[in-house]
Formats: structure tokens, C-alpha cells, sequence
């Protein structure tokens, strides 16, 4: 998709505006931060937590996005959508909200921009690790403002790869998976937010992350990351992705269609 003059200008517009909405909701986010230990959270169900503080800081976003730009469209993990509009903000106010419950470290806000259906504009924000991932489709992507690519391994040998863990994998699924990768010698991991998985690909940090299912609102900012760091990404929207939680895999480009091959996932 080509973007005219005025809508890199509207997309420009309210990038930067969420840059700063974000880092005060950051703020908000670690205020309300548990301490180290059981849970603080209402299950949603099996392992799938929801505190407070997801509540609050989407209704915090939505609020002030909503009195500067009125005529978009929002879609958050906690409270659903709202009315069509050529521009949408898609919002998983608390992304890792396992680890977020029990005072861990690897959480997010993940806040992304869509324009038409498209993903145009994305910040994942990791306020515990001081940690800021911005893009923009056709300018690149960043880790607090450096830019960023994926990695160039080419041996599976050498190869970090994370599966996603959630309450709609079938059973034998997961450990099929793991046992795939262990296989051809690849290191596995899985760390507990979707959203900064994908955006370990995009840095290099990682060279793929799997999950069976996902939803929009936790992969809509990683999603302009990953083109713009060049990781090679299922069809996720062409899969579904817009309206209902569908299969995602990312990876290094140059190990991407192996795989693929390993774990049975098309990639575009």
C-alpha cells in the first residue's frame, strides 16, 4: 500500500502524540505494578490474567486518543471497539499480564495504529526495562531510537526460537513444537508476552516466535515493526487475524522458511 502526502502526515500527526500518551501510561502502568508473588489478578481463565492496571491504562489511552483524534476507531483487549473510521488504534494495555500480576520484569504496553486495515504505525513500550520499540511503515524500525533489523543467522544450530504459551493450545501441541525445535538444534524459549517476542525478532535478539493462536490488539504495533526490520511474518490478517485470534510465526528472514517447514506454518 502507498501512502499519499496527507495521510504520512495524519499517520506522523498522531505517532508522536501516541509516543507521549504512552510514556505517561507507562508511568500509570508501573505505579499499579504488584509486588513480587502470588498473582494479583481476576482469572478470564486457565493462566489467563487480568488486573487492574490493564483496565486502567486502557481506558486511559482510549480516553485521551479519543478527545484528540474523535473521528478514529479503537480496539482494546479489556473493553472491545468502537465505530469504523479510516484510522484505528489497537491497544493491549497490558501485554505479559502473567508476569505484570507477579512483579516481573517482561511486560508491555503495545499500542498500534492501523490505517484501512493496514498496520502502519506501532510502539511497544517495556517501562520496567526501559525499553521503547517505535516504526513506521516506510521509515524503519527503533529500539529507544536506534535502528533496528532482524538477525541474520543462517544456522539452526545457532538459531533462539520462542513459542508462545496460551489457553487455547491444544493439548501435545506445545511440547510437539518444542521437540520439533530441539530437534534440528535450535534453542527454545518462551517468556510470556507475544508482543515483545515479535519485537525480539525485529531486533535481532531472537530468530522466530510461534504461538497457535493470537489476537489482533497483541500483535497490531509488532506487526509494522517486523516489516520494517525485515523478519519474514505469516499472513496473519489474510488469515483472519482482523476479527478473530489466528496462528502467528516470525522469523530471522534467512532461516524463516525452515521454519515454517518445522512448524507447519505458511509464510507470506
Amino acid at each position: 500500500m502507498s501512502i499519499s502526502y496527507n495521510v504520512d502526515t495524519a499517520i506522523n500527526i498522531r505517532f508522536h502524540a501516541a509516543l507521549s500518551l504512552v510514556k505517561e501510561a507507562s508511568a500509570l502502568a508501573l505505579k499499579m505494578q504488584p509486588e513480587p508473588g502470588k498473582p494479583v489478578a481476576d482469572l478470564k481463565g486457565h493462566q489467563d490474567y487480568v488486573t487492574e492496571a490493564d483496565k486502567t491504562v486502557e481506558q486511559f489511552i482510549t480516553t485521551r486518543l479519543n478527545s484528540l483524534f474523535p473521528e478514529d476507531a479503537f480496539l482494546g483487549e479489556e473493553h472491545g471497539g468502537t465505530s469504523t473510521g479510516l484510522f484505528r488504534w489497537v491497544i493491549d494495555p497490558i501485554d505479559g499480564t502473567s508476569n505484570y500480576a507477579r512483579g516481573r520484569n517482561r511486560w508491555c504496553i503495545s499500542l498500534g495504529l492501523m490505517y484501512q486495515d493496514i498496520p502502519v504505525a506501532g510502539i511497544i513500550e517495556a517501562p520496567a526495562i526501559g525499553e521503547t520499540f517505535t516504526a513506521r511503515k516506510g521509515k524503519g524500525a527503533f529500539l529507544n531510537g536506534r535502528p533496528i533489523k532482524a538477525s541474520a543467522t543462517e544456522n539452526m544450530r545457532e538459531a533462539m526460537v520462542e513459542i508462545g504459551w496460551s489457553p487455547y493450545v491444544p493439548e501435545g501441541w506445545y511440547p510437539e513444537k518444542m521437540q520439533a525445535l530441539l530437534h534440528k538444534g535450535v534453542m527454545p524459549r518462551s517468556l510470556g508476552s507475544g508482543a515483545l517476542a515479535l519485537a525480539d525478532v525485529a531486533c535481532g535478539r531472537s530468530d522466530g516466535y510461534h504461538e497457535y493462536v493470537i489476537f489482533l490488539w497483541d500483535v497490531a504495533a509488532a506487526l509494522v515493526l517486523l516489516e520494517e526490520a525485515g523478519a519474514r511474518v505469516s499472513p496473519f490478517l489474510k488469515m483472519g487475524g482482523l476479527t478473530q485470534r489466528t496462528t502467528i510465526l516470525a522469523g530471522a528472514p534467512m532461516i524463516a522458511s525452515t521454519l515454517s517447514d518445522i512448524l507447519g506454518v505458511t509464510l507470506d
